[in-house]
């Protein structure tokens, strides 16, 4: 695999980012068309650079490295392992998806939309960035890059408390980044070579210092992620964020926080993290059950949805820190499958919010009276969300739950419970607003859109295809699941069944 096909990933977005930027005043459709347009040919380069990838091959592929900072060892080191190659073809897939789904959104005030496009270019350059930087602190250069496309998304585009929103996003992931910031520093002196290169990090931080910088990691990512109690900020910022950039910062910017775990945590500081496993998996068991909970209770759709990725964030770090092979290539999944859904899912909310001009659930009901297809799309998103047999999330929650139940039943067990809230929430939902007497905001509606189907599609087939065939993404993950598990020192508990029939 050709490291050239990730640098084309980062710069083909950024030069369209440029080129919208640079459009006259009015060009809004132009803006559009070349944002489109980039984004496919980014999709084309992302599934060329994943079909040169060999699962078997070595650990991290299509490296390359210069020198950025010499005096203090930073590189631009770029290379992708399993993991982070199915999250950037989420990213692929996710950018081309949301600009369809937001051609035709209206930008609040005087505000232009073609800005609106070029911060969606920017953020994909961004989002690339960090799940290819094999450098620490390159890494981190990009972690903290994604704050700001996303919070012009948000501040400038979204809901009416959208600047609040934006301001309470930027501020807790900015404090967990400058928290980070001291441990990647401190992981620099503490590394025997003092580098910030990833691969010759490993093994080499003494267990003195790995719970410190164990805990300055984990808090950034446990607030991107988030992880109960550092969740806070993720119901405003999805509520008022639009659509497009709702379903890019739930659907792949949380990701960063899981990706971290696994990319960082567990191999950097092995012992600190089987410290830890226990109180981390504590609080993704708390996260599944609140963040059900809490859903059910929601009146606002965007905020129902933006509960619920709560929940499953719980689901993910709970297969991390499992420690088995097939808990964690169920975490990888569930986060590829999570953004499939829960992105179609905000899209088939927004497209419902276009026509009624509310957030609210009350203000709905017999909606599938008027349009029967957006009716089904918006069942079948709810139901990939509670994770049906069949589609692409019930994979990934069952694999997650049986790699934690082979090692940890009692908290296998008490995450089942966020399932059965999971069918409450979404069927409650689903029921008052397309089902019982018209609301007063139904009207004469026009059905799913061409374009809208357009923007839906994909992720339909998505989702059927990996809940019926996974083997493909997963013979990609497993590999590197396998490698981060022998790094953190841990193997996959013996079977018991021969030896309970004897």
């Amino acid at each position: 695999m050709s490291g050239y096909w990730l640098i084309a990933l980062g710069a083909i977005p950024l030069v369209g980012a440029l080129i919208v930027a640079a459009l006259p005043s009015g060009r809004d459709e132009q803006a559009k068309q070349i944002t489109l347009g980039t984004s496919l040919v980014a999709l084309v380069v992302a599934i060329i650079a994943a079909a040169q990838f060999k699962p078997h091959g070595s650990r991290f592929q299509g490296n390359l490295s210069w020198d950025w900072i010499p005096a203090f060892g930073v590189h631009f080191a770029v290379g992708v392992d399993g993991i982070a190659l199915v999250l950037v073809l989420l990213i692929a897939v996710l950018v081309p998806v949301v600009v369809i789904a937001s051609w035709r959104d209206e930008a609040p005030g005087n505000r232009s939309p073609r800005a609106f496009f070029a911060w969606l270019l920017v953020l994909e350059v961004m989002m690339v960035g960090v799940f290819v930087a094999t450098d620490v602190f390159l890494f981190y250069v990009f972690f903290e890059a994604m704050l700001v496309p996303m919070y012009f998304l948000i501040g400038s585009y979204g809901g009416p408390r959208r600047q609040y929103a934006a301001m309470k996003f930027f501020l807790y992931s900015l404090l967990g980044g400058l928290i980070m910031l001291a441990a990647v520093i401190t992981l620099y002196f503490a590394s025997p070579e003092h580098t910030f290169a990833f691969m010759k990090l490993v093994g080499t931080v003494e267990p003195g210092y790995q719970k410190l910088l164990f805990f300055g990691f984990f808090i950034a990512f446990a607030i991107k992620a988030p992880l109960v109690p550092f969740h806070t900020w993720l119901p405003d910022a999805g509520a008022e964020a639009p659509v497009g950039g709702a379903v890019l910062l739930v659907g792949v910017l949380d990701k960063v926080g899981t990706f971290g775990f696994l990319r960082y945590c567990l191999p950097l500081f092995p012992d600190a993290s089987r410290y830890f496993a226990p109180m981390v998996m504590t609080l993704s068991v708390i996260g599944i059950i609140y963040g059900a909970i809490v859903a059910v209770g929601q009146r606002d759709m965007k905020r129902l949805v933006a509960y619920t990725s709560i929940a499953h964030f719980g689901f993910i770090g709970l297969g991390i820190f499992a420690f088995t092979t097939q808990g964690g290539s169920g975490a990888v999944l569930y986060m590829l499958n999570h953004g499939l859904s829960t992105g179609m899912l905000f899209i088939v909310v927004g497209i419902l919010i276009t026509r009624g001009k509310s957030r609210m659930i009350g203000d709905y009901g017999g909606v599938a009276s008027v349009t029967p297809w957006l009716s089904g799309v918006f069942l079948f998103a709810g139901l990939s969300s509670l994770a049906l047999p069949g589609l692409s999330t019930f994979v990934s929650e069952f694999l997650t739950l049986v790699g934690t139940y082979t090692v940890h039943r009692v908290y296998a067990i008490l995450a089942t419970v966020g399932i059965i809230f999971a069918a409450l929430y979404v069927l409650w939902m689903y029921q008052r607003l397309f089902h019982g007497p018209r609301g007063e905001k139904v009207g004469k509606w026009r059905d799913l859109t061409g374009r809208e189907a357009w923007a839906v599609g994909p992720l339909l087939v998505l989702i059927v295809f990996l809940g019926v065939y996974p083997k493909p993404i997963l013979n990609v993950i497993n590999p590197a699941v396998t490698a981060t598990m022998h790094d953190v020192g841990k193997t996959d508990p013996a079977p018991t069944a021969g030896s309970a029939a004897k």
